[in-house]
């Protein structure tokens, strides 16, 4: 009883609005008109090329932008979607207090040298690459190690993507020693069709099952003389170009002409390995494949939606929403000599990126077009996480095959999981990615009444917030009720609570001053059951 009155008073006091749309609600179309503690005052102003490109669009449509999004939300939405991690108590309050107008830059530049940047990162790329040792990728725990390990030292190193890229189509060696070779070993087939459709949905962001059978053909020569051969190792396997394997229509001792997915041809040279053509194509600054699939799904992880939506579907029939700003990024990534830090610094520093997930008008269009921010579910291992470092509790994962048994420490994050294979109840309830296929929709983010029902009974949750320890540490010797409660909000919500808020849950504390512990402990589980805390917004 005690705890459903604290959750009732706590929910109430966060804004509707933000609930609503967290919830997945229809909010009225009638334009947000007053203002909130999740917006700043005035007309959202231009800072970059992106909103010069975004407003003119929302224009032409008469569309309102949001108001720009006020500290708080900015700090924790930024936290989420650079490094998958909540801001401690300490860094909200410091981020909060600073009055130096360009701290949100500032603090952009320092998130994207932090470690857990790689560790989120990777762990993107870690769904679309497939990097996953058990059924039906079955890369086996060795190989998926070696190959989640470089692409985490590849973001952390900031690898230019196009090198990256070239790794991926051309390397030879063994799977465990030369990580790039798993991305062959992830295609579920060896045949060249089945590589095709896999390079083309996971470099080019298209789905080939509607393409014609001839262009597909095409584009699987390139693929045609990759060999594969067991080692004395269990589960190694070399990956290497055999020219011995036959190249489709080929003449012998002369050059074969190829036909690239964008019509344009080119020659295979005899004894050439074919991947390396294809390589030298894709990876061109001329050519718009690559780029444009990489910033559009950089826009979507970021933003939420893709200009192209979703991430993995560009074709003809599917235009993207903004032409102008799809362009714009790709040209600013081959102008950067792809370097993704530089795209992903772009759209953070824009006013887009930063406006209120409150909108000014409810329409697909709006949406489309992006007047307004996107409320979303936490990723699975982001959400585990942010409990963990709210309560100092830890989980425990470990692989069920048993050579080589794969056992992760309990302080290592979720988001740092090498292996799709290792999951939990938790992880499964909340949407991770399986890793199957590739697809951006593996990755279930809908809310659910089983997420609900977890969070609110879960023994697991319960047995954190009585031990973890670390919120017990926040409140040791806060005596004042308002400290306490500020201190709670600043680690859970990464905001100070409003008036409002404080008098509601301060007068529930006081009520409880006999076990302060357990009443701030009530306070905290309240929060963590909030969609302010569940979702980014």
């Amino acid at each position: 009883m005690r705890r459903s009155v604290i959750l009732l008073a706590v929910t109430v006091a966060v804004t509707v609005a933000v609930a609503v749309a967290a919830l997945g609600l229809s909010v009225s179309a009638a334009p947000q008109t007053g203002r909130s503690a999740f917006e700043t005052a005035g007309a959202p102003e231009i800072r970059n090329r992106v909103d010069e490109l975004v407003f003119a669009k929302l224009k032409t449509l008469n569309l309102q932008p949001a108001a720009v999004c006020a500290d708080a939300v900015y700090l924790r939405r930024v936290y989420l979607d650079t490094i998958g991690t909540l801001p401690a108590a300490d860094e909200a309050r410091a981020f909060l207090d600073d009055r130096s107008p360009a701290k949100r830059r500032a603090l952009i530049d320092r998130l994207i040298e932090r470690p857990e940047f790689a560790d989120y990162w990777a762990m993107r790329w870690s769904d679309v690459l497939r990097v996953k040792s058990e059924f039906p990728i079955n890369l086996w725990p060795n190989a998926v190690q070696a190959y989640h390990r470089w692409i985490r030292t590849s973001l952390r190193d900031n690898v230019p993507f196009d090198r990256f890229v070239r790794d991926l189509l051309t390397s030879n060696g063994s799977n465990f020693r030369v990580p790039p070779v798993n991305f062959y070993r992830a295609v579920q087939g060896k045949e060249p069709y089945s590589i095709a459709s896999a390079v083309a949905l996971v470099l080019m962001g298209v789905r080939t099952d509607d393409w014609p059978r001839e262009r597909l053909t095409d584009m699987s020569v390139f693929f045609a003389q990759i060999g594969y051969k067991a080692t004395g190792e269990w589960k190694e396997e070399i990956v290497f170009f055999d020219p011995e394997k036959p190249l489709p229509g080929a003449s012998t001792g002369a050059p074969r002409e190829v036909t690239f997915p964008d019509g344009t041809k080119g020659r295979i040279l005899p004894g050439q390995d074919p991947r390396e053509v294809f390589a030298a194509w894709l990876t061109a600054p001329a050519n718009p494949f690559l780029a444009r699939a990489v910033v559009n799904r950089l826009w979507c992880w970021i933003v939420g939606r893709g200009i192209v939506h979703e991430p993995d579907d560009i074709r003809a029939d599917n235009p993207p929403s903004n032409p102008a700003l799809l362009a714009y990024l790709e040209k600013e990534l081959v102008a950067s000599r792809f370097n993704l830090r530089h795209v992903v610094t772009l759209i953070l520093d824009s006013t887009t990126y930063q406006l209120s997930a409150i909108p000014r008008a409810v329409s697909d269009e709006a949406e489309a077009n992006f007047a307004h921010a996107f409320v979303r579910s936490l990723d699975a291992e982001v959400l585990i996480d942010a409990i963990n470092q709210v309560t100092g509790g830890t989980e425990e994962y470990s692989s069920a095959i048993p050579e080589p048994y794969t056992f992760i420490p309990p302080d290592q994050r979720s988001i740092a999981l090498a292996d799709g294979s290792i999951t939990s109840a938790f992880l499964e309830t909340f949407g991770r990615s399986p890793r199957d296929t590739g697809l951006a929709g593996e990755r279930n983010t809908r809310p659910s009444a089983a997420q609900r029902l977890y969070m609110l009974n879960s023994a697991d949750i319960q047995r954190k917030l009585q031990q973890g320890g670390k919120l017990a540490a926040l409140m040791q010797g806060r005596k004042d009720p308002r400290d306490m409660v500020s201190t709670l909000y600043l680690a859970i919500l990464s905001r100070y609570p409003s008036e409002d808020e404080l008098k509601t849950v301060g007068a529930y504390l006081q009520q409880g001053a006999a076990n302060r512990r357990g009443a701030g402990l009530d306070i905290a589980w309240a929060l963590l059951n909030t969609a302010e805390f569940r979702y980014r917004h």
